[in-house]
């Protein structure tokens, strides 16, 4: 049934600002696995024995496929059932998978902890985003969706410094125990405090779908929209040198601008953390704020954050060593500048694309369409993007040395140019489509 815009309950109430609070840190604490596995690459290589690429394997694609692998049945699970307690569940289970992690006796069980903590973390995303599409008004949800999506960068700041500090006084496998803890609490958390918001609030029409879409009809119908379809290769395209860049940063500060561990995880994690946090925040805001439901300024905004983040991260990355200055004792070289600012302005495509993302979509499709979206996320970005880099890597050793890794990200960087053609031919689709003011 329709209900008029007049009858809906257009309150946010603090429910909203809880739980968005609650799967914020959720969120955050099961990336965290992700983020410190940065730091862990040249201690796990030299336990192991591991190359570059095999370290590319068990930081990236082992943990993508199966990622992918689960996540659309995942997402077909959080558009039928309450993803308040998918959400728990989920995290209970992550926390479980991670300690294993820590207890790996070789390098084979540790590909296997990884990928069952990939099983477990599947329906965070989706489950999350569709929560948040129920939680805040179209006018609202980019900043909401920044906020959550945002909540690893900060981590990041913990993972990469904390956890750089715990990796090197105890070890890589306290650091996957320290990480269980703060997970565990957000699941106690959402026990108490969390409530499901009624699905379609924020939408013209209101009801349950009949007959309910199966996995393989949702994906198809998804795939026909080629709004989404383009938007979708678009964000997915864009995770490709992100994740790159992620999980490398450490190890290039430590090759090419001659840190110590502690200090690049430090580095990598403060400034590049903050900076995209900030960075996050300040385009889901803008989006907000220029768009109040015009989705053209839904692709405006990623668009030029991807061109002023491009430019800024091969400035980053081809920038000679050189220290700047020092900060308690930690010495700053002078490409963190420009490291900073490619931080900040490559986190302005996700809050208003991925706003966009659940308005090109229905209400009971949206946890799939997420879903869907972070399949090729995963397998471009957390799959791809480290391995590919580690490959070409290796492969330039011979004419680059210690300085190959420099060349490989800045190669995978240019990527960005493709996702960059993609955003404006939805741009193009677009234009004749009615703002939405909900």
């Amino acid at each position: 049934m329709t209900v008029p815009a007049c009858e809906r309950d257009t309150r946010l109430g603090t429910n909203a600002h809880r739980l968005l609070l609650l799967i914020m840190l959720g969120y955050a604490g099961t990336f965290l696995g992700r983020q410190i596995m940065s730091v862990m690459i040249e201690p796990i290589k030299r336990e192991f024995a591991a190359s570059d690429a095999q370290m590319g394997l068990i930081s990236g694609l082992a943990f993508a496929l199966v990622y992918a692998f689960a996540g659309l049945p995942a997402g077909r699970l959080a558009d039928s059932r309450s993803r308040v307690r998918l959400l728990l569940v989920s995290m209970l289970l992550w926390a479980l998978a991670t300690l294993l992690s820590g207890v790996a006796s070789g390098f084979a069980v540790l590909v296997l902890a990884r990928m069952l903590t990939a099983v477990a973390e599947a329906p965070v995303t989706p489950a999350s985003l569709s929560l948040i599409a129920d939680l805040y008004p179209p006018r609202n949800r980019s900043l909401a969706i920044s906020c959550f999506t945002g909540a690893p960068t900060l981590s990041a700041v913990l993972g990469l410094s904390v956890g750089a500090w715990i990796v090197e006084q105890y070890g890589w496998r306290s650091g996957f125990l320290a990480i269980t803890a703060p997970v565990l609490l957000v699941t106690l958390g959402l026990h108490l405090f969390g409530r499901e918001p009624a699905r379609g609030r924020w939408d013209i029409a209101v009801g349950t779908p009949s007959p309910i879409e199966s996995l393989t009809q949702a994906a198809l119908s998804l795939m026909r929209n080629r709004p989404y379809l383009l938007l979708m290769l678009a964000n997915a395209l864009a995770t490709f040198s992100a994740f790159a860049l992620s999980m490398w940063n450490t190890s290039f500060l430590m090759r090419s601008h001659d840190l110590p561990l502690q200090h690049a995880g430090i580095l990598a994690g403060v400034v590049g953390g903050c900076s995209a946090a900030l960075g996050g925040l300040v385009s889901g805001w803008l989006s907000d704020r220029l768009g109040n439901g015009q989705r053209l300024w839904l692709l405006r905004v990623p668009l030029l954050g991807h061109a002023l983040g491009l430019g800024c991260l091969l400035a980053y990355l081809l920038w000679p060593a050189g220290v700047l200055f020092e900060v308690g004792g930690v010495p700053v070289p002078s490409a963190m500048l420009w490291g900073a600012l490619a931080g900040f302005f490559g986190m302005w495509w996700i809050g208003a694309s991925y706003n966009l993302l659940t308005q090109l979509v229905n209400p009971w499709q949206r946890a799939t369409a997420v879903a869907l979206q972070t399949v090729f996320s995963t397998l471009c970005g957390a799959g791809l993007g480290p391995l590919v880099t580690g490959l070409l890597s290796d492969w330039l050793v011979p004419g680059f040395g210690e300085e190959s890794l420099r060349y490989a990200l800045a190669l995978v960087s240019l990527s960005l140019l493709v996702p960059m053609g993609l955003l404006v031919a939805v741009y193009i689709s677009q234009r004749s489509i009615p703002s939405i003011r909900g």
